[in-house]
């Protein structure tokens, strides 16, 4: 099948559908410079061992050097803009083709891309909470005073802030556990940018009729797939709005 055939494919996947979810994972956001986690060469796990930076474990040990670390890649994150993909997931939802996105990404962007249903499993960038008080705060407060020499950045009861995402060794947050109940009576999954390996969220596809992969790398899950797409999320999702709109 060509790249044209499976374009149009996908459309009519969607056209026949319901209910219509995309799910998306760091590969979405490469093209907006962010870099993922497990691409060979430049994944962020195969420069540091998530286990020994971003954990629970590694923020109680040494605050101030979880955070030398890790507020130099959300810096990024925070910088970053919505790239085609995002964009065109936003128009999907917009024009009634998609209910909405699920994203392992912390990063936002599908908000700022115009996207108002997304359910955020592994949290968000854009506030923090006390370890001790648990008063949170916008993210901007930390970064202040870590950018001030305040290293680890802490609340007025002096307990140790730290981001709303989930860290290696939290708990699953709300959203997770919404995402799988809404995926109930799910056609059609698309997703997007998602290596499918990292656990509960590589599971998220079982519980729908028909998925679609699209997403540069091969995936466990690409033989039991409708349709698999390896290529440019950004090219694939912006060719496809077109052809639903054709």
């Amino acid at each position: 099948m060509t790249y044209k055939e499976k374009i149009n494919e996908l459309a009519q996947l969607i056209r026949s559908s319901l209910r219509v979810f995309a799910l998306t994972g760091a590969g979405i956001s490469t093209e907006s410079g962010i870099p993922d986690f497990r691409s060979s060469g430049t994944g962020l796990w195969e420069k540091y061992d998530p286990i020994e930076t971003a954990s629970v474990s590694a923020l109680k040990r040494n605050p101030a050097a979880f955070y030398d670390l890790n507020l130099q890649w959300w810096r990024d994150i925070l910088e970053a803009r919505p790239n085609n993909a995002h964009l065109a997931l936003a128009e999907l939802e917009k024009s009634g083709h998609l209910v909405g996105v699920i994203t392992q990404n912390i990063d936002g962007l599908h908000q700022k891309a115009g996207s108002t249903k997304v359910w955020e499993i592994h949290g968000h960038l854009r506030t923090v909470h006390c370890m001790k008080c648990k008063k949170s705060y916008p993210i901007e407060n930390l970064t202040e005073q870590y950018n001030n020499g305040i290293n680890p950045p802490v609340c007025k009861c002096k307990g140790i802030l730290r981001p709303d995402v989930v860290l290696f060794e939290d708990k699953m947050g709300k959203d997770f556990f919404t995402s799988v109940q809404i995926l109930t009576g799910c056609d059609l999954l698309i997703v997007v940018g998602s290596s499918l390996e990292v656990y509960p969220a590589a599971a998220l596809p079982e519980r729908v009729k028909r998925v679609v992969i699209i997403n540069r790398d091969p995936t466990p899950w690409d033989n039991r797939a409708a349709l698999v797409l390896n290529d440019s999320a950004g090219k694939v999702l912006h060719d496809l709005v077109r052809a639903l709109n054709n």
